[in-house]
């Protein structure tokens, strides 16, 4: 018993560690440690992303189908956005974590101030772009007059102030190649609160506010990450954090520039060779009816939610390897890994377990439907089959981001995607007429090959020698 109590007493005293916003060196000390005090933040970082999108659309959807459908359409389009800022927040991690590990903390400030310039000229381009044609951008994903109409001023302020998600992406990696994954989680936690507490009263009016309709979700979510924005750009500026900025730093320096863009090339090449394949397989499963396509929805969305602390707790192998490769440490960047993915691995095999014996129950929560529930759980249970084989393929993947390394990621999704899923799933579900699951193991199948291959190509260790 006083074992237990003392376990339980270690357990909260890391957990209140973790999330404390406190900056450590994961360079020295206990391994399995710094995978946990990575790991719990950005677990609760995601979760609370996911929180941010479920509140967003159950307000929107009290306004009317077309309110629906606007935010649909215009986060199709500004993916791309999400593309580049995913890319350079992979570059950010990668190259501060890097020089936080050579104790060159002036190398990280350069490195934080070209990630932010990048950042902020991206999202001016994409501002003049979607305040000039937001009723265009609508247009051109198949949007009909009466959305339009009703939803242009949502497009509209979204991507106008689209600077906000940008440096929120960017400024957020800073923090976590620095070693302050809390910190990122507390700026989430701020934003996602504000723009939950806002969202009902700029969509539905308040007092002196107006109801501004769907229009009103875009005011809230841009006021939201605009206050986060502001409060990491302060604690940047004038906290005690390793990375601190001043005035006279705000100057653009081209081959720092130019390293960060190189690195996030293979980044956003990652995100959009996985984004446009998912696209692709729900064409493929929209041939099926609209029960075998809700079913494979509904499975997509529940695996998402217990895939979130796989993705926190592989995210934590980026920040160990960059710091320990910084810190002429390969050895133990490399161990970090091996563990990070068992951990993980371990994780997904209960989930697993679980999906595979209740998958039915699970799928029924969310519809009554015999043929709902039928497919959902078919894809349930076929997709997660391979969930071991993620979780190594996750933090593989990570730690190769982590290292600088973010062309290797990119050429294998790009086989295994691209070359191998897509083709089977179509010759598969259509011409073999397998149905829709066809589409189930070829995405088990393209998971489990991802993970096979970045094994092997991490074992060869050329990841070591990338410098950033």
């Amino acid at each position: 018993m006083t074992s237990l109590n003392n376990t339980l007493v270690n357990f909260i005293k890391l957990f209140k560690q973790a999330i404390s916003g406190k900056e450590i060196d994961y360079t020295k000390g206990s391994i399995r440690k710094a995978i946990f005090l990575l790991s719990v933040p950005m677990i609760l970082e995601m979760c609370m992303e996911s929180i941010f999108a479920l509140v967003d659309i159950a307000f929107v959807s009290q306004i009317s189908t077309n309110a629906v459908a606007t935010i649909g359409l215009t986060e199709s389009v500004i993916t791309l956005v999400y593309a580049v800022a995913v890319g350079l927040s992979m570059a950010a991690t990668a190259v501060v974590a890097r020089r936080i590990g050579e104790k060159d903390t002036s190398g990280a400030n350069r490195a934080a101030v070209q990630v932010i310039i990048l950042g902020v000229l991206v999202a001016i381009v994409v501002s003049v772009f979607g305040i000039l044609y937001p009723k265009e951008i609508l247009g051109l994903m198949g949007g009909e007059r009466d959305l339009i109409e009703e939803g242009y001023r949502y497009t509209q302020i979204l991507f106008g102030g689209n600077i906000t998600i940008v440096l929120l992406f960017l400024i957020n990696a800073i923090f976590r190649g620095a070693g302050n994954a809390s910190m990122a989680m507390w700026v989430l936690i701020l934003s996602n609160g504000l723009n939950i507490m806002l969202d009902p009263i700029f969509i539905f009016g308040l007092g002196p506010i107006p109801e501004y309709g769907v229009a009103g979700a875009a005011i809230a979510t841009t006021i939201g990450r605009g206050v986060a924005v502001l409060f990491q750009l302060f604690i940047l500026f004038y906290g005690a954090t390793r990375i601190k900025l001043a005035f006279k730093d705000i100057v653009i320096n081209i081959s720092v520039m130019w390293n960060l863009i190189k690195v996030s090339l293979g980044g956003i090449g990652q995100f959009i060779i996985g984004t446009s394949s998912w696209i692709f397989l729900m064409r493929i499963m929209s041939e099926f009816g609209s029960e075998v396509l809700a079913g494979y929805t509904i499975s997509i969305r529940i695996m998402m939610f217990t895939m979130m602390p796989a993705w926190g707790m592989s995210n934590a192998a980026a920040t160990l390897v960059g710091q320990n490769l910084g810190a002429k440490k390969p050895d133990r960047a490399e161990t970090s890994v091996w563990k990070t993915g068992k951990y993980n691995a371990w994780f997904m095999l209960i989930v697993s377990v679980f999906y595979f014996a209740f998958a039915e129950a699970i799928v029924g929560w969310f519809s009554p439907q015999p043929e709902v529930i039928k497919y959902g759980a078919l894809s349930l249970q076929i997709i997660t089959a391979g969930y071991v084989f993620y979780a190594y393929g996750m933090t593989i993947t990570n730690a190769f981001n982590g290292a600088g390394d973010t062309k290797t990621p990119t050429v294998i999704n790009f086989f295994c995607f691209w070359v191998l899923q897509l083709p089977f799933a179509y010759i598969a579900a259509i011409w073999l007429d397998w149905g829709p699951t066809g589409v189930f193991w070829a995405i088990t199948i393209a998971e489990v090959l991802i993970a096979i291959i970045a094994i092997i190509w991490f074992k060869k260790g050329k990841w070591k020698l990338v410098e950033v």
